[in-house]
């Protein structure tokens, strides 16, 4: 009956991850809280399983052109930089203080997205909409 639990939970994390939804965070709580790891490794796991649901995501989204290679290429180096941080700075604290970080992050991602206002509309969208509705009119 565990591997189903641990299936779904990968499956929604590959899922959420390909979308840049951050489905990493499903995975790490299914692993801290329902399966018992500890959070160094529920955060190893949960690494390896973001390399090929990156590759994938990355190859769709390449090929339907919404990468923007400058901007990614930035984002990279500066990840980069992050992640050299982020494995010194878990290997310093305490596990217990990881799961509080982490805690805390979900906390703050939860709120900001519970409050957040509504984006407004791509001016794309805007000008397609009127085109239609001078479309329309035009008809009559």
């Amino acid at each position: 009956m565990e591997w189903i639990w641990m299936t779904l939970a990968g499956l929604i994390s590959g899922i959420l991850g390909s979308m840049g939804m951050g489905g990493g965070g499903v995975l790490i709580i299914y692993l801290t809280l329902i399966a018992g790891l500890d959070q160094r490794a529920a955060q190893g796991i949960n690494l390896i399983l973001f390399i090929p649901c990156a590759v994938l995501a990355l190859f769709s989204y390449v090929r339907k052109g919404l990468i923007d290679f400058r901007t990614a290429l930035s984002a990279a180096a500066a990840g980069l930089v992050g992640a050299l941080g982020g494995v010194f700075l878990s290997g310093w604290l305490d596990v217990v203080w990881l799961r509080r970080i982490f805690g805390v992050m979900l906390l703050f991602i939860g709120v900001r997205e519970l409050f957040a206002k509504k984006p407004p509309p791509r001016e794309e969208k805007e000008e397609e909409e009127k085109e239609k509705c001078g479309n329309q009119s035009a008809e009559k």
